[in-house]
């Protein structure tokens, strides 16, 4: 154990920090439950979501992946693929995985990165406290391989399923409608399941812009669903 703590100390210290958001997801070759892996090719053409838990056998985490193997038809709906990933040996995620269908009569169909420390490193992962854990990390990747978001969560605290959902499709509307999606969409309080359209760049798009959309003021329009 002490030999690996040094390790990921090692390799954290030496590593460039996490990529941000409008980076491309870096290229790595992954060992997973369902073999290798290129990332982010192998979900070339693709959304997919990357996320990290602390540790297999874990209470919270096992709740995590019941709960994502739950929505993944929803996931993959939107051409959404899922990967888990924590510092553990891939026998580790079999047997962790085998656990939940006998048990808890749930199948997880998505792969699980089984690292060593250098995925988790490379994405800045490693939690700062415990140095062979990795946080509750999500990272959201478009089909180009461009990372358009990325959540944090503290180990005590689960992560909220359906805010993922709700984030992938959001993005969908931004790109293919080239609008903005408000608070607790598709809810919202002030527009319901509108978005909301870009602000004006000119005197003359602000002049007209009431005439083409619903609008609480120039700056402030939206298109119903």
């Amino acid at each position: 154990m002490g030999e690996k703590v040094y390790e990921l100390r090692r390799i954290k210290k030496e590593g460039k920090g996490m990529p941000l958001i409008g980076d491309e997801f870096p290229k790595m070759e992954v060992k997973t439950t369902q073999g290798m892996m290129k990332l982010p090719k192998a979900f070339r053409g693709k959304w997919f979501v990357l996320f990290s838990h602390p540790a297999d056998f874990t209470p919270v985490c096992t709740t995590e992946f019941v709960a994502f193997q739950k929505r993944y038809d929803k996931f993959r709906e939107l051409n959404c693929e899922l990967i888990g990933l924590s510092v553990d040996q891939v026998f580790s995620h079999l047997k962790w995985i085998e656990w939940m269908e006998e048990n808890v009569d749930t199948k997880i169909e998505f792969p699980v990165i089984a690292d060593t420390g250098e995925v988790a490193n490379t994405l800045g992962l490693i939690h700062p406290a415990k140095a062979t854990n990795t946080v509750r990390a999500v990272f959201i990747v478009d089909p180009e391989g461009i990372i358009r978001a990325i959540l944090y969560y503290p180990q005590e605290l689960g992560r909220n399923m359906d805010e993922i959902l709700r984030m992938v499709e959001g993005l969908h509307k931004v790109d293919h409608e080239g609008v903005a999606v408000p608070a607790n969409w598709p809810e919202n309080e002030l527009i319901g399941k509108g978005t909301i359209i870009p602000p004006p760049a000119d005197i003359e798009t602000a002049r007209t812009r009431k005439d083409e959309y619903k609008c609480y003021d120039w700056w402030l329009c939206y298109k119903d669903e």
